[in-house]
């Protein structure tokens, strides 16, 4: 089978190969690239009031537990806790995908809001999906089947660039043959 052939099948084939895929991991990156500007994707990061925290987790952890809905919170329900030293804030990730950010001097609740960035990645990389199965499975073929067509493409690009210079080369050897005597 020739090369020109052969490109034309792989982008055929590898399109419907890396559509579905290559959709969700472009629109959830753009979400990803916004999630600061976007606070639906990820709630906006407040102030607190020190730059040193002063109070412990238990302290903070208390606060959240008084917040309506949240009383029967458990240690294990809490996914992470990143402190902002900087921002005077600790933002606490929760199972459910809630966030709260919580003045790291005296322990207030600033701000409680869904934050959706996390599965927004876990779809971007394909995990979202059915774990390693999903990522490894579908996505990262599709990646590859992309990384091929993206060459295949380049190549069918310059065929075209190559083929005219070969004939203004000829063209022009053969008018210096002509004139030559």
């Amino acid at each position: 089978m020739r090369l020109p052939i052969l490109n034309r099948r792989i982008h055929y084939w590898g399109t419907l190969a890396v559509a579905i895929p290559l959709f969700i991991v472009m629109t959830t990156g753009i979400l990803l690239q916004l999630k600061k500007e976007i606070p639906w994707v990820q709630p906006s990061e407040r102030k607190g009031n020190g730059k040193v925290p002063t109070v412990t987790f238990e302290e903070m952890f208390v606060k959240i537990q008084s917040e309506p809905g949240f009383e029967h919170l458990t240690w294990e329900d809490v996914k992470r806790i990143d402190v902002r030293p900087s921002k005077g804030i600790a933002k606490w990730t929760l199972s459910g995908d809630w966030e709260f950010q919580v003045d790291s001097e005296t322990a207030q609740v600033l701000q409680s809001a869904i934050r959706r960035s996390d599965w927004i990645e876990a779809m971007h990389d394909g995990s979202y999906f059915g774990g390693d199965a999903a990522k490894y499975g579908v996505f990262l073929p599709a990646a590859l089947a992309l990384a091929l067509m993206w060459g295949s493409g380049l190549w069918m690009f310059w065929q075209p660039i190559q083929a005219k210079r070969r004939k203004r080369l000829a063209r022009a050897k053969s008018q210096m043959n002509t004139t030559t005597p």
